[in-house]
């Protein structure tokens, strides 16, 4: 399993955690995403790896901004 954090910029309400959230289930294969706009923190748990570039791929068309971004080996 890895886990993937990232800081994402412009979440204000539950929609946009759910948005987000959405979005990253839509594409690519998750067991967990977590999104919190109080922390501006996404987490997700997937069976393989996500690369940086992949995550802007799902991201950037919401209008979401991710700023931060760790890929580890659980």
């Amino acid at each position: 399993m890895f886990e993937i954090k990232l800081t994402v910029d412009g979440m204000m309400c539950g929609m946009c955690e759910s948005h987000v959230q959405d979005a990253i289930r839509n594409h690519a294969k998750v067991k967990k995403v977590k999104a919190s706009r109080k922390d501006g923190s996404v987490l997700i748990v997937s069976p393989e790896a996500l690369s940086e570039e992949q995550i802007h791929q799902i991201l950037d068309p919401t209008g979401y901004r991710v700023t931060a971004y760790s890929c580890s080996e659980k």
